[in-house]
């Protein structure tokens, strides 16, 4: 049986021996152990490029630079909600705002990078929201609690409103999304403060 091959058979003994020795090293027989007369199969060996520094170099310079994204903040729902929650949860009444807040707790993130904001929610994080901050119209806080976390309300252009509930640091994230959103720097602040 002959092949067409380029590279030469002393290479691909080589390889195949490497690999033997690998599988002894994983299953302890030794790799003397196969009969001499067993011929191994020659495969092709392709090797892949990969894209160096130089390849960079043929992107058209009028292209805008990337700018690089930097996170300001990524965290899920504050813990004191859900240590609020959970005492409050031993009463039946209670019970159903305790597991919305087992659930904002688990499964629950907030990302806010100098491009954009991010919401990650579900189970494994399948569900996802992204947005500019050039679409943001308005930005408002509602306070929890003594004022440890809030939600803040995000009205974007469209007339959608988003609303993170149980942020922590929420006046200093809303300013952030404002500052960004090169809207004035005046939050406003909804109603008296809520208990939780």
């Amino acid at each position: 049986m002959a092949t067409s091959s380029s590279i030469p058979p002393s290479t691909t003994v080589t390889s195949v021996v490497r690999k033997s020795l690998l599988l002894s090293t994983t299953f302890s027989f030794p790799a003397s152990s196969l009969p001499p007369s067993t011929k191994l199969p020659q495969r092709h060996i392709q090797r892949l490029l990969l894209a160096s520094s130089s390849s960079a170099a043929a992107v058209p310079s009028d292209s805008k630079p990337v700018k690089k994204e930097t996170i300001y903040f990524d965290g899920g729902a504050h813990y004191g909600d859900l240590l609020a929650n959970l005492i409050l949860g031993l009463t039946i009444l209670w019970l159903p705002l305790t597991l919305a807040a087992v659930s904002r707790a688990f499964n629950l993130r907030y990302r806010f990078t100098n491009l954009r904001v991010t919401v990650i929610s579900g189970l494994t994080g399948e569900d996802r929201s992204d947005f500019s901050y050039k679409v943001i119209k308005d930005v408002q806080v509602v306070p929890r609690f003594i004022g440890e976390w809030g939600d803040i309300i995000i009205t974007l252009k469209d007339g959608t409103k988003v609303d993170l509930r149980s942020v922590p640091k929420f006046r200093e994230i809303a300013k952030y999304c404002l500052s960004m959103a090169d809207q004035p720097a005046v939050l406003k602040e909804s109603g008296a403060k809520a208990w939780l």
